[in-house]
């Protein structure tokens, strides 16, 4: 199976992940994916994959050389709950020679170089794009089908010599839970790459400080013929706590190495409000003052209007710099297999997260590595099939023996 007909048949499966579930993984979808991933391994020698009680889907490609690292690659099989990933129907852009490209002509949705200049350096190349109606699912079925790819290639050529192979693909990465469950031992891996996300060229091992807030507020419903010094509408109180937040700490005035708080979701009515956010920095003190602020705007809230408002705040993960900078080598090894299939490499910071920074912590150093995904979570977003294929060239180099 090719790439393309190998990412899509992917893309097909709804594995949206679920924040309010209870159940994991959160969605059905991801199991069905974690079943047929997991068969697809046993067709390519993978001899022990399976799927863990939590929907983990493992494996293990045996060395056939002895003294060789054991080398581990993961990605996530659910997609964003920020839009849609049911009954996509994607698209190939055959040769894309530069112009704007029509994704839904009925609905007038279009994909310009003009607002998204990122499409300029895949001219010449194909793509796979959305209808306009849904996110397409590259975050991170492209990581998946990049790591399938190069087994393939594996599987049928057994004389190119390798260590062990680690293979997992986890759910639920999206709502910050793809680590909670993942048997590190089970996975046997020396060291790990995520396959995530960003250009075939780039090994990230600085990301976010990461948490979530909840913010409850209670208000008091009273008929607005009578509400005069009663009413208390705790939607209006929920919009007032938001602008006593740092309006430059919005993501929509943010780059590169600053932080912000992003309001994910609010609603309610006079009576109850529920707001849920993520907090996220690079830098640790910064990151910690960005908490405090919640905590501040909470007390001013109470202070005025007699402890309505609650502030919940989790940490989720964080920056894995401090851990990955003194085996630095796992990183440099890649740059030198990336400009071996001639890639020029850059490392970013991930204004973002992946299951790597949560295994780390745990481990399990994890750098990431991109996919030729752009745009995601949303329905301008777009593979470049021919970063796909640069990228699982860029992973057999990199578990083949040197």
């Amino acid at each position: 199976m090719d790439i393309v007909n190998r990412f899509i048949k992917y893309v097909m499966i709804e594995t949206t992940s679920d924040r309010n579930s209870t159940t994991v993984p959160s969605s059905d979808g991801q199991l069905i994916l974690a079943n047929l991933l997991k068969d697809e391994l046993l067709a390519l020698g993978v001899e022990d994959a399976y799927v863990s009680e939590y929907g983990v889907v493992y494996g293990h490609l045996k060395a056939n050389i002895e003294n060789a690292p054991k080398i581990g690659l993961i990605a996530h099989m659910d997609t964003s709950e920020d839009m849609s990933g049911k009954n996509i129907h994607p698209g190939l852009v055959k040769n894309y020679h530069g112009g704007i490209i029509t994704l839904n002509k009925e609905l007038n949705i279009k994909l310009d170089p003009k607002e998204f200049p990122c499409l300029l350096k895949d001219i010449g190349s194909d793509l796979i794009v959305t209808d306009g109606t849904t996110l397409l699912g590259g975050d991170d079925k492209a990581g998946i089908a990049c790591i399938m790819d190069m087994l393939q290639t594996l599987h049928q050529n057994k004389d190119i010599k390798h260590g062990q192979i680690s293979i997992a693909f986890t759910p639920d990465e999206e709502i910050g839970k793809g680590t909670d469950h993942f048997d590190i031992e089970a996975f046997d891996a020396d060291y790990a790459y995520t396959v995530d996300g960003g250009d075939a060229n780039e090994i990230e091992y600085e990301n976010f400080n990461a948490a979530s807030a909840t913010v409850k507020i209670k208000g008091l419903s009273i008929h607005p013929g009578s509400a005069k010094n009663k009413m208390i509408n705790s939607l209006l109180i929920g919009m007032e706590f938001n602008s006593l937040l740092r309006e430059e700490a919005k993501p929509a005035y943010t780059e590169k190495y600053e932080g912000f708080n992003h309001l994910l979701d609010m609603s309610g009515d006079c009576e109850n409000t529920l707001m849920h956010y993520i907090i996220r920095n690079h830098d640790k003190e910064l990151f910690e003052k960005q908490k405090e602020d919640f905590y501040n705007a909470q007390d001013f809230i109470n202070k005025k209007y007699s402890d309505i408002l609650k502030v919940e705040i989790k940490d989720e993960y964080a920056n894995m710099k401090e851990l990955i900078e003194p085996k630095i080598e796992i990183v440099e090894r890649v740059k030198e297999k990336m400009v071996k299939v001639g890639l020029d490499p850059i490392s970013n910071p991930i204004r973002g997260g992946t299951d790597g920074a949560m295994l780390t912590y745990k481990g399990l150093l994890c750098p990431n590595l991109g996919t030729g995904d752009r745009n995601c979570h949303g329905k301008y977003e777009y593979v470049s099939v021919n970063e796909m294929k640069k990228v699982s060239e860029l992973l057999l180099e990199i578990v083949k023996k040197d």
